[in-house]
């Protein structure tokens, strides 16, 4: 087949478009064309008032050695890459041991589904609930129907964080063996709408997402995994620097030598644990921040200018840097068009905010973190320094809220101006339990409150009307990323413990949906072979 790109059609151009395009591109005749598939489309919106698709195409054609040669300068005429996945190993007939993941978020789900194809029927450890139960509880304490649950949040449980955060599947790691691409044929597979294969910057929606995991769960069940559910584990069983097992907080005793460890970057508590059980773990740069939210008109007239509604566009969305005088970076962070901020707290007597949306983006406000860049500089002396940050941080936020989970909010007019919040203006916050108006200048510390003040003007000649002064702002936003690293080699290995194999967000080695997904197949991988030379060898 052949990769055409950089083909640019109008946004409302006629399905027959593409295939005249192709025509006029190669120069050929129509029975010369077999077929086409949409590999690739995005939208160029730097004239505004001439926005147009681009679209990258895989094309079945006749005599496509010639054109290949004919066209072997242009560099928008290519062979399309093989992209299929292969299986590294093969469990063999009659393996009895098992592998161990822990945790069913994105990076856990696929590990265990990759094991799972090669016959390696891995066990499944989660702490939270199903999917659907979590979802429950979550939605009970975000409309104040029921308490929090530290074990069944918007962080713990099936799907994990991403469960609650639109579903992004878009990352800018380098992929040069399409793993990612495994990963959108597999949500496919398990009921994603099959755009996510060629839409830039695709998303499932946060309900869609639900019935996604329940039958990605499904065919792990089927494949002979096992997925066991409110199923903490406590510590491991670790002896000469190997792991020979682990137990779970209900005291069952799990032998195993191969430890998928996919925990996720809020698992406070184990990241304690394997801590005091000496894996080597050091911390790592995250961001902290707020969320600010706009009416979603004014983003899409700024980013579409007069095809700002238009259907086949949806809500528009913005990606924000600045670089500040006093040398912090201020970015914009998991934007959700028509969207949602929710309450993301794992823990009792905290609040932390995130961003989500449904399938249809169509809520009224846009939002988006606006978070400042720290480093272990900021927190020096221990390798969890940063999550007692991110407590204190969190703690506060709960104090300023007024201790009942509502979150501390104020105007971006108030903020720049430096004084509290009394009234709402035309921007109405989304934010469940609650806002709560007052000072935010009180719940960051003073070099990350002066950055987003310096940023804000900066965005707003970027987007014009991104320093609206009723645009809410409600905090914090703290789990950007995990704030340690469980360090691997190149063997996917804990540097310092043979057996276990960090993944994921929680270790340090992602930062959403897809990159955790791609992570998890990579260490699934690493697994497989470790358990084939581990195994006895005969003659």
């Amino acid at each position: 087949m052949l990769r055409l790109s950089e083909i640019k059609l109008p946004l409302d151009h006629p399905p027959e478009a593409i295939t005249t395009a192709i025509l006029q591109k190669l120069k050929i005749q129509a029975d010369e064309l077999l077929g086409y598939e949409i590999f690739k489309r995005s939208y160029d919106a730097r004239k505004k008032d001439a926005i147009v698709w681009v679209y990258i195409l895989d094309l079945k054609v006749k005599n496509e050695a010639q054109l290949l040669k004919r066209f072997q300068k242009d560099p928008h005429v290519n062979p399309t890459p093989d992209m299929s996945y292969r299986v590294v190993a093969q469990a063999p007939e009659g393996l009895t041991e098992r592998p161990v993941v822990i945790g069913a978020g994105p990076c856990g789900m696929f590990a265990a589904l990759t094991l799972a194809q090669m016959g390696f029927r891995p066990i499944l450890f989660e702490r939270g609930k199903t999917v659907r139960d979590r979802t429950a509880d979550t939605f009970a304490f975000w409309k104040k129907r029921g308490e929090f649950n530290p074990e069944s949040n918007a962080q713990f449980g099936e799907g994990g964080a991403g469960t609650f955060s639109d579903g992004k599947l878009y990352s800018q790691v380098r992929d040069p063996q399409y793993y990612g691409r495994k990963v959108l044929t597999e949500l496919v597979n398990s009921g994603a709408n099959p755009e996510i294969l060629y839409v830039n910057k695709p998303h499932i929606g946060t309900f869609k997402l639900v019935g996604v995991v329940q039958q990605m769960r499904a065919r792990i069940e089927a494949l002979g995994g096992e997925i066991h559910f409110q199923s903490r584990v406590e510590s491991l069983h670790i002896e000469d620097r190997q792991v020979r097992g682990l137990r779970l907080t209900n005291g069952d005793y799990i032998p195993a030598r191969h430890v998928v460890l996919a925990i996720g970057h809020s698992a406070r508590d184990t990241f304690q644990m394997l801590f005091d059980q000496g894996v080597y773990i050091e911390a790592k740069p995250f961001s902290i921040g707020f969320r600010i939210e706009h009416p979603q008109p004014l983003i899409d007239r700024a980013r579409f200018g007069p095809f700002a509604g238009h259907k086949s566009l949806g809500a528009a969305d913005y990606k924000l840097v600045h670089h500040c005088q006093n040398g912090r970076t201020v970015y914009s962070f998991c934007m959700c068009p028509g969207g949602l901020v929710v309450a993301a707290t794992s823990e009792p007597g905290r609040v932390v905010t995130n961003g989500m949306s449904q399938y249809s983006r169509n809520e009224r406000n846009a939002n988006s973190g606006i978070v400042v860049g720290i480093t272990p500089e900021d927190y020096p002396g221990h390798p969890l320094a940063g999550i007692d940050l991110q407590r204190r941080l969190e703690a506060k936020a709960f104090e300023l809220g007024g201790g009942t989970y509502e979150a501390p909010g104020q105007l971006v007019g108030d903020f720049l101006a430096g004084r509290p919040s009394q009234h709402l203006g035309t921007v109405r916050p989304s934010y469940a339990p609650g806002v709560h108006l007052t000072d935010l200048s009180e719940s960051l510390p003073d070099y990350a409150i002066a950055a987003i003040r310096e940023a804000l003007p900066a965005f707003n000649r970027q987007i014009q009307g991104f320093a609206l002064p009723d645009a809410m702002l409600t905090g914090v936003e703290t789990r950007t990323s995990s704030p340690v690293r469980i360090k691997r080699g190149e063997d996917f290995q804990s540097l310092n413990t043979t057996g276990l194999f960090p993944a994921g967000e929680g270790a340090g080695y992602a930062g959403g949906i897809l990159s955790a997904g791609i992570d998890g197949i990579k260490v699934a991988e690493a697994v497989a072979l470790a358990m084939l030379r581990s195994q006895p060898q005969t003659v």
